[in-house]
């Protein structure tokens, strides 16, 4: 009995007891600390367990293994470095096509030796002699101007109008050719340049640009000839389409806006004029993708870097 009492005594005197905080087991003072595994070439990723396509997966995520390769880095272009076509066209004397046609002829000579390879580089400081004349790149230069009444775009100039050469003279140091042909009687939107392959471009029948113009007429335009406008009409046996012609919001049905991507006014005249209609004015207040706006009558500005590769890209 007084075993069993002893027994008791102790089985609670156990459940009583508080636990230790020291560890159940000691630490071996004398076991090596774990070290980090080499890396293993058969493993993707040099983790244990990796798959190859944990490879795959990272570059569709975008995210590269640590191990992938650097990108090339693509050399940077000398500015100094011109074809020749290039280089003639920049010049001034014509543009790269016809400058093509003159060094297969023989008439191109770089540092005294006659060229007649396509492709062929130049460097700006090489002496380049076209159809025996020195000559020397200039810079690029874009204008644009909002053409008053009585100027005109005809080398001689009109009896009664000056040439709109006068109102961009202080634009630059280059001689600026305007793209297109101006009556007097037309206003609106004018490019200049000294870059004869813009110019050459916009020269060219088939057009992809539009220009859209505000003409005055002597009287409304009828419904029956406006459908008749939107149908296109004919012109000395030649069709031609019109993109788009509608009424100028909250002005007099004399005021039509009419796009085309003709660069030739005088097809704008000639449009209404089929239709017995006279033609007042002619505004033209946009130029493949330009407006008017910030530039009052008479004003120009040159033309901003973005905007130029719009028109060559075009």
């Amino acid at each position: 009995m007084e075993s069993n009492r002893r027994g008791a005594s102790a089985g609670r005197g156990g459940s009583d007891r508080k636990k230790s905080s020291r560890p159940s087991k000691p630490l071996n003072k004398s076991s090596k600390p774990k070290t980090a595994k080499p890396f293993d070439p058969r493993k993707e990723d040099g983790r244990e367990g990796a798959k190859p396509a944990a490879r795959k997966a990272a570059f569709i995520k975008g995210r590269a293994p640590k191990d992938a390769e650097p990108k090339p880095v693509k050399a940077p272009v000398d500015k100094d470095i011109l074809r020749l076509n290039k280089y003639i066209a920049n010049s001034g004397m014509c543009s790269r096509r016809d400058a093509d046609i003159y060094i297969q002829s023989g008439n191109v000579k770089v540092n005294g030796e006659v060229i007649t390879e396509m492709g062929y580089k130049v460097k700006l400081t090489d002496e380049v002699e076209f159809d025996g004349a020195k000559i020397k790149p200039e810079k690029k230069e874009y204008v644009l101007l909002n053409k008053p009444k009585n100027f005109t775009t005809y080398a001689e100039g009109d009896k009664t109008g000056r040439n709109v050469a006068e109102l961009v003279r202080g634009a630059g140091k280059a001689q600026l050719e305007p793209i297109g042909r101006m009556d007097m009687s037309t206003t609106g939107l004018l490019i200049f340049t000294n870059d004869l392959d813009l110019i050459r471009k916009f020269s060219l029948p088939n057009q992809k640009t539009f220009k859209i113009y505000q003409v005055s007429l002597d009287k409304n335009l009828r419904g029956e000839d406006f459908e008749s406008l939107s149908q296109g009409v004919t012109l000395d046996g030649h069709r031609l389409f019109i993109d788009e012609v509608s009424y100028i919001e909250g002005q007099p049905k004399t005021e039509i806006g009419i796009k085309l991507r003709t660069p030739n006014t005088k097809v704008v005249r000639a449009i209404f004029e089929s239709l017995k209609y006279d033609v007042i004015k002619i505004d033209r207040v946009s130029f493949a993708g330009l407006t008017k706006k910030n530039l009052p009558r008479g004003n120009y500005r040159h033309l901003t870097e973005q905007e130029v590769i719009n028109l060559k890209n075009i």
